[in-house]
């Protein structure tokens, strides 16, 4: 244990109960990748998108319950494994989502390349792939036509860019959330090195992490205390990560760390390595290529992600695991309650046009099974990056959830409390008026 926590100040799980494992059948500990017998499963999306999916090259699999908004195109290289796999993989977690659930959502095209193949299966496993308009090309098992597949997937958009945004930023604009510890390119590696007490470990990049003739780099971190949530700020309109990094040494730091890019266009990942760590990357004109032999952990991305190789390398992987790590928080404060004894309302039923419920406090929770509802946002006094009030919080079964809406506040209960003094006042001078005459 490198320190123990310092308090810590208000934090947050991702938006839309993103991040954890969900369902009654997650399990107790995530093994390095690997290709043991499937043993446990999970709901949640280990890869959304917003914008388009494309498989190039060697690519081999996605691993996880995985959605897109846009379309999804498979269009692999000649001589390369005609074959991609998505939600149960050969090789990573072994933990894919529940048989007989949607592995792949598609908002738009599902196209595959003649000669080629789509899996959603492997032996005893295997799950439902869905498309809303246009389907070409061979997937397995059939794919289903369902022109609302991603409905209750929308919002997350524009959640994950307004959080990858306040995750960098924390006064809404261009002031950039205070870093606890330092980052060094030594030559061969980057190094993050924490403060050894905080309970969300702040690095700041500003730089490619590469060698410099642009090579693969390691990357390591020191002064993390057991238990931190390691946020990695990553800066700049372009950014490429190419590395050989291995697993970490430290056991459930991986399910803790958050690499952020809010605001770049062109993200480079690649390299010989096993990428540990969650990646979000918030602007929706963005585009990510990802040619990593492995990523481990979630993806998230506002924008597009391109899934490829290089050169004649072949078989890149994303693998899911959980994020579990505290965020810094982003949401606005709900609205006071009215009185002590109100009645909540009662869920929603699946709806695109859902009305958000009062949510006065948030706690974070893993759904014993897989249907959940999103938590709503905290108070954040310290940050005002606007938030939607009243859109909904869509969860991944199709039963919806609410954002409170954040109309009321403290001030309007005191102009409240002072018309209604007025309209007494008023009240009393009127009566006192027409006693006068009436004396008279």
């Amino acid at each position: 244990m490198v320190g123990t926590l310092a308090s810590t100040a208000v934090a947050d799980p991702l938006p839309g109960g993103l991040g954890p494992c969900l369902g009654s059948d997650c399990p107790t500990t995530w093994p390095d990748p690997g290709n043991g017998p499937v043993t446990h499963h999970d709901s949640n999306i280990n890869i959304f998108v917003g914008g388009d999916f494309l498989v190039r090259e060697a690519a081999a699999e996605a691993e996880g319950k995985i959605v897109t908004l846009g379309e999804f195109d498979m269009d692999k290289r000649e001589g390369a494994s005609q074959i991609y796999n998505v939600g149960v993989a050969g090789v990573g977690s072994r933990v894919p989502p529940p048989n007989g659930s949607d592995y792949l959502t598609v908002g738009g095209d599902l196209t595959v390349a003649s000669g080629q193949r789509l899996l959603a299966e492997e032996g005893l496993n295997h799950g439902a792939v869905k498309y809303a308009q246009n389907l070409s090309g061979r997937v397995i098992p059939v794919a289903v036509r369902d022109p609302d597949a991603t409905a209750p997937y929308t919002a997350l958009r524009d959640r994950l860019t307004e959080a990858s945004h306040c995750y960098a930023y924390d006064d809404g604009k261009d002031h950039r959330r205070p870093a606890t510890g330092t980052v060094r390119n030594n030559g061969s590696a980057t190094v993050f090195t924490g403060d050894g007490s905080s309970a969300i470990q702040v690095f700041a990049l500003d730089a490619d992490v590469t060698t410099a003739q642009g090579g693969q780099q390691g990357i390591t971190f020191d002064g993390i205390p057991d238990g931190a949530t390691v946020l990695v700020n990553v800066y700049g309109s372009s950014r490429t990560i190419s590395t050989l990094m291995g697993s970490l040494p430290r056991a459930g730091l991986r399910e803790r760390l958050m690499w952020n890019f809010p605001d770049a266009t062109e993200i480079g990942l690649k390299g010989t390595g096993q990428f540990q760590g969650s990646v979000l990357a918030g602007n929706r004109s963005g585009t990510t290529t990802l040619a990593m032999s492995g990523t481990n952990g979630r993806f998230y991305t506002a924008g597009s992600l391109t899934h490829t190789s290089e050169g004649q390398s072949g078989g890149q992987e994303l693998h899911a695991y959980p994020f579990d790590g505290d965020l810094p928080a982003c949401g606005e404060e709900p609205s006071p309650t009215p009185t002590p004894t109100e009645s909540p309302t009662p869920t929603p039923t699946p709806s695109e046009t859902e009305s958000p419920a009062p949510t006065p406090s948030e706690t974070k929770t893993t759904a014993p099974t897989p249907s959940h509802t999103a938590p709503g946002p905290k108070p954040t006094p310290s940050h005002s990056w606007p938030h939607h009030p009243g859109s909904e919080w869509p969860d991944h079964s199709g039963q919806g959830g609410s954002l409170p809406n954040t109309g009321s506040n403290g001030g309007e209960w005191i102009l409240g409390g002072i018309a209604a003094v007025l309209l007494v006042a008023g009240s009393a001078a009127t009566l006192m008026a027409r006693r006068t005459r009436r004396r008279g």
